[in-house]
This record gives C-alpha cells, sequence and structure tokens, in this order.
C-alpha cells in the first residue's frame, strides 16, 4: 500500500484506524498499553499533575500531554477525549482540552530550561 492509498483511508493500515466505525484513518499508529502504563507512571512519581488533551488530526491519533506542578510533561497517544475523562477519573487528576485552555506556562519554562542544560 503507497502514502496515497494512506492518505486516503484506503487499505490495511486505514482499517485498523478506523476501518468499520466512522472514523477517518491517520497515518500514526494507535494507543497502546504501554501509553497508558507511562501515563500512570508518571502520575504515579510526580505531584500536581493535569493532563491537556490533543484532538486527533489526519496524521495522529488523539494524544494527552501531562504536565507536573514544577512544569516537566510527558505526550503519549490515547484512544481518544473519552479515554482521557476516564483515565482523569481513575487517577484523580484534573483534565482540559489543549485547544480551548492551552498548556500551562510552566511547562514553557519546563522546556525552555531543558534546552539551556538547568
Amino acid at each position: 500500500m503507497g502514502l496515497f492509498d494512506r492518505l486516503r483511508g484506503r487499505g490495511a493500515r486505514a482499517q485498523g484506524n478506523g476501518g468499520g466505525n466512522g472514523r477517518r484513518a491517520t497515518l500514526d499508529r494507535a494507543s497502546e498499553r504501554a501509553d497508558l502504563s507511562h501515563l500512570e507512571q508518571f502520575v504515579a512519581t510526580r505531584r500536581g499533575v493535569e493532563g491537556y488533551v490533543e484532538p486527533r488530526t489526519a496524521v495522529t491519533e488523539s494524544t494527552i500531554v501531562l504536565v507536573a506542578a514544577d512544569g516537566e510533561w510527558t505526550r503519549r497517544r490515547i484512544a481518544g477525549p473519552e479515554v482521557a475523562r476516564r483515565l482523569s477519573r481513575e487517577l484523580t487528576i484534573p483534565v482540559y482540552d489543549a485547544q480551548v485552555t492551552g498548556y500551562p506556562q510552566r511547562m514553557r519554562d519546563w522546556s525552555a530550561r531543558q534546552k539551556r542544560g538547568q
């Protein structure tokens, strides 16, 4: 299967990412158990974690960005906003729509410190 088949939503890859459920295909892989395990571990080992759900696009599946109190963050694929809400309830963290709220300044500050090597 060629790239253009994937972009048009045809072929085996498209079937795995949306096929019969009415969702359009993406070029990204679906979320896996390892993604959820990483998110659970991040929350368990940091304090003040909040979640920011990013929407599905033509290229990527839905993702969630977890941001700790100190601004450290991580991003992983999720199977949609409903999974993010369920995860937030299970882990007792607030979750926001990144398109509505944006990202916290502490996340940008942490990333800038990492670039400077501090």
